[in-house]
């Protein structure tokens, strides 16, 4: 091990390097991508249908080939599933990474091609060690083991194509040396039965040297509470002597800070990544801030729509070059999965041009506007980190969805909260929240006004283990899976009411 950890070292500060080559000339390696993008699908059955071999220049790209969504390329993954090729990409595709945003009851699958996993997804796993390394030149944590909690993965019975969470997919194609990495074994790391599978990872690491995990926060925090609770230790380090770094993404770290603080001590670090099903696109670089670089030479080609554009059947995308600080943006990306101009359905915004760092700031489809209030995922993010730091609570998990008021005139926003530590006062709680949200929003200020547009925000505590359970009543416990924040209708609000009604009415 500790030979296969120096040399994993050596070649990722070396990558170090490259990285600092994207973030000196970001234009021209964007370009550059581009370019070899169009080049490799020119005789692909979508590169042919937009005449790929002709476009010269980005220009020529955003005026030729519309912004997608799923819909426009669904067709074409039905056809890839059956078995046909050179139709979004030139190589075979036999992976699809079964989409797990927000929670919907409608399924997509992204494709994943070789060229995507290795100089994509398995590059930014990399070039997140390397960014960590460099920060911390003293650490050791590879020479340790790593719980990766990922979801699962299956044949398909009707033809040689894999189909799962994009955390199974990864680990089930990781080379040799990174599979030396992680623990517990891949036969119950990409297990199915998250109510066997938590038990058995646990049991099968509580002897292991273990320095680092790495998943979305709440799964994370399941494992590590239960690793607690089977030793009976009270700090991770008490259990595993040198763990060192979380690395959490998919969703905001904000609303599990305290818990994590509350089993882990100051020497454990965190780093955030922004990975997905369609490819790996930032990491944070700096321990000091909260945002994250972008990675810029991972066969993507970012654009950015203006949120104002959204819908417009002409809508005007804009490259790096175009791009300013503090604006929300949809992220759109091209890439070597044969993703042309795709709307993924996140939205960020720019901290910075030089070097380009963002912030995730929601999904194009995670909002609440019932009234014009434009209520955004890092709005709420802020305001219950600030509503939980000033009641001393902590929450495990949230969603909120708009509700007309008893007097039938006003619309309110309804939060439905699971509490790990409840306030002494929700109403307080619920105060805090609601000015958090009119110092970071002015249009959510302004319907606030005396109340005449906008009511004063109501809070539903939710017993324990009621997101869980609707989760698993969907089929999606566990891997992934996140909760969807802010809906601007009620669908699965009420679908979290009748998970209630049903299962929690006599507890």
């Amino acid at each position: 091990m500790a030979i296969i950890s120096s040399i994993a070292a050596w070649f990722l500060k070396k990558r170090y390097h490259q990285i600092e080559l994207f973030i000196e000339y970001p234009l021209d390696v964007q370009n550059e991508i581009l370019t070899e993008l169009l080049f490799r699908a020119q005789d692909t059955e979508w590169g042919l249908k937009y005449d790929y071999a002709t476009i010269k220049s980005y220009n020529e790209y955003r005026k030729i080939v519309p912004i997608s969504t799923y819909e426009e390329i669904a067709p074409y993954v039905d056809r890839l599933k059956q078995g046909e090729h050179n139709l979004l990409w030139p190589t075979e595709t036999r992976w699809f990474a079964q989409s797990s945003g927000t929670t919907t009851s409608k399924s997509k699958f992204i494709p994943v091609t070789e060229d995507s996993l290795i100089d994509c997804h398995y590059k930014g796993g990399k070039d997140m060690v390397a960014l960590y390394l460099h920060k911390n030149p003293d650490s050791d944590f590879i020479s340790g083991k790593t719980i990766a909690v990922a979801g699962s993965s299956k044949v398909s019975e009707d033809s040689e194509y894999y189909v799962g969470d994009l955390s199974a997919i990864l680990m089930s194609n990781l080379p040799l040396w990174a599979q030396f990495t992680q623990s517990p074994d891949l036969s119950i790391t990409l297990m199915s039965d998250w109510s066997k599978k938590v038990d058995l990872m646990v049991q099968n690491t509580i002897n292991e040297d273990i320095r680092a995990i790495s998943g979305v926060p709440s799964w994370m925090l399941v494992i590590l509470q239960r690793a607690l609770e089977i030793t009976g230790k009270t700090k991770i380090r008490d259990l595993w002597p040198n763990f060192e770094l979380v690395i959490h993404g998919g969703v905001s770290f904000a609303p599990y800070v305290q818990r994590f603080k509350e089993i882990m001590d100051d020497r454990v670090n965190y780093q955030e990544v922004y990975n997905a099903s369609e490819g790996f696109f930032a990491i944070q670089d700096s321990s000091s801030r909260d945002d994250l670089l972008l990675m810029l030479d991972y066969g993507i080609f970012y654009e950015f729509l203006p949120i104002s554009e959204l819908g417009k059947p002409n809508a005007m995308a804009l490259g790096l070059d175009e791009v300013e600080i503090g604006k929300n943006y949809a992220l759109i990306i091209s890439t070597n999965a044969g993703l042309w101009r795709y709307m993924i359905g996140d939205t960020i915004v720019f901290t910075d041009l030089d070097p380009f760092r963002i912030r995730i700031s929601g999904r194009t489809k995670s909002f609440i506007n019932s009234v014009g209030e434009e209520l955004i995922v890092e709005n709420a993010e802020f305001a219950i980190s600030q509503a939980c730091q000033k009641t001393a609570s902590i929450i495990t998990e949230y969603t909120a969805a708009p509700l007309f008021n008893e007097d039938g005139k006003t619309i309110v926003h309804q939060w439905f909260i699971e509490f790990e530590k409840e306030p002494l006062d929700l109403d307080f709680f619920a105060e805090i929240l609601d000015n958090a949200l009119k110092s970071k929003n002015s249009d959510y200020e302004a319907k606030r006004f005396h109340d005449m547009v906008l009511g004063k925000p109501k809070i539903f505590s939710l017993p324990k283990g009621v997101f869980r359970e609707w989760l698993s009543d969907k089929g999606k416990l566990g891997g992934q899976h996140k909760i969807p924040r802010l809906s601007n209708d009620r669908l699965f609000v009420d679908e979290i009411l009748l998970t209630l009604k049903t299962k929690f009415n006599d507890r």
